[in-house]
């Protein structure tokens, strides 16, 4: 059995950071165009070169999406950005379009190449075209089962990758080719722009009563009737590494890292956990299942894994379940037992937060002094977000620490 890869997201600098510090094996993330999360935080070059030097000290990989389908006018410039690519130290590309991979070829001979979800691989021998091209992995479609991947495994050359998601948001359209954005905002969700509509809340209008709203019911919890479960198989890991999967995928670019953090030390545990001893990892399940409960999540489903959801299967929540509070990453230390912190949410002197540590520990502490770090005032609590702090606790994280609040 091949030890698998815990790929995560990173959608900013401390977002790399923060994902390999929680276990990641490798971070994907976008440069400033030609991915599919052009409203994430994203990545200049100079960031690109910073991120992947920090991420080889550390053992781990770098993955670049540039997996937008391509119009004409996004030609040239991708060329150029590929040329910038080069000589970056990225370990990989992700591409969904044909003309791309062939232009990546041209530029980045030496460039180990994925092929995107976007691509749509849904059989071994979309696999296998992929695979004479030159392509190193495949992104599996989202809508395939367990079984399905299997046979991919058995019909394809040991060399040729395959990675799929494990965990996070689904999309409603075909591995999320969709026009649904465009035809509602002018916003190409295929350029990276998708405004979400499948997640806002409808109802009916009668032509001939303009102004009368009725509900469209899906189940008695809400009328979200496009917007799908988010996908958690932390339930299935053996059947996932059984399936002969190279690489598992949380998606997640465009959310906190508190996310990152939660998703990726449970997922880490999980994995190391049944590598060392299976019966450990279904014995520490429940623990695994409770901490993914506490961060930002809609109802959690296996998506296609065990074969399409079935008619009159469960709707989705009216909204996000939000658990748990970000409040900051610890940076720097200070003097005094303070330390530097750029406020997420708001929060007090006085409350009780956790600080969560990478090998599952969440640490109990008091806030007992909020100073403002320009100016070194101190302040009983911090309303606005994006504020810098300095902090002291009674108990001291180190760099790199989740800081939240729970209920």
């Amino acid at each position: 059995m091949r030890r698998t890869e815990l790929l995560l997201p990173a959608g900013s600098p401390e977002g790399l950071k923060t994902a390999l510090r929680y276990g990641a094996d490798a971070v994907y993330l976008g440069g400033e165009a030609y991915g599919l999360r052009a409203k994430a935080r994203n990545f200049s070059m100079d960031e690109i070169l910073s991120g992947v030097r920090y991420a080889h000290e550390r053992g781990a990989r770098v993955y670049v999406t540039a997996n937008i389908l391509a119009r004409n006018g996004d030609l040239s410039g991708v060329r150029e950005y590929f040329r910038e690519l080069r000589g970056s130290g990225v370990d990989a590309v992700l591409i969904a379009d044909p003309g791309i991979f062939l232009l990546a070829r041209e530029e980045m001979p030496e460039m180990e190449l994925h092929i995107s979800t976007q691509a749509n691989c849904t059989n071994y021998e979309s696999f296998l075209f992929w695979h004479r091209l030159g392509a190193k992995r495949v992104v599996a479609a989202r809508e395939l089962s367990l079984s399905e991947l299997s046979e991919i495994r058995r019909r394809i050359p040991a060399s040729l990758e395959i990675e799929a998601f494990v965990h996070g948001a689904m999309c409603m359209s075909y591995s999320g080719r969709c026009l649904l954005s465009n035809f509602m905002t002018g916003r190409d969700a295929n350029h990276g722009e998708c405004t979400h509509p499948c997640r806002w809340n409808y109802r009916l209008v009668e032509e001939k009563r303009p102004g009368e709203y009725f509900p469209v019911y899906e189940n008695e919890r809400g009328t979200y009737i496009l917007s799908s479960q988010d996908l958690s198989m932390i339930g299935h890991i053996p059947e996932l590494l059984s399936a002969g999967i190279d690489s598992l995928k949380v998606e997640g670019r465009m959310k906190t890292e508190l996310y990152t953090a939660t998703v990726g030390r449970a997922y880490r545990r999980a994995i190391d956990d049944f590598y060392e001893d299976p019966e450990k990892y279904r014995r520490k399940l429940p623990g695994y299942r409770d901490e993914l409960e506490r961060c930002t999540h809609r109802e959690y489903s296996t998506g296609f894994y065990f074969g399409p959801p079935k008619p009159g299967a469960k709707g989705q929540r009216e909204s996000y379940e939000r658990p748990s509070v970000y409040l900051g990453r610890a940076r720097e230390p200070g003097t005094g037992g303070f330390f530097a912190l750029r406020q997420k949410n708001k929060f007090s002197v006085g409350e009780e937060i956790r600080i969560m540590k990478p090998d599952g520990r969440d640490i109990p502490a008091v806030v007992l002094e909020i100073r403002d770090k320009e100016s070194g005032i101190a302040q009983d609590s911090c309303p606005h977000a994006g504020q810098e702090l300095m902090l002291r606790l009674t108990a001291c994280p180190e760099e790199g620490d989740i800081l939240r609040r729970d209920g």
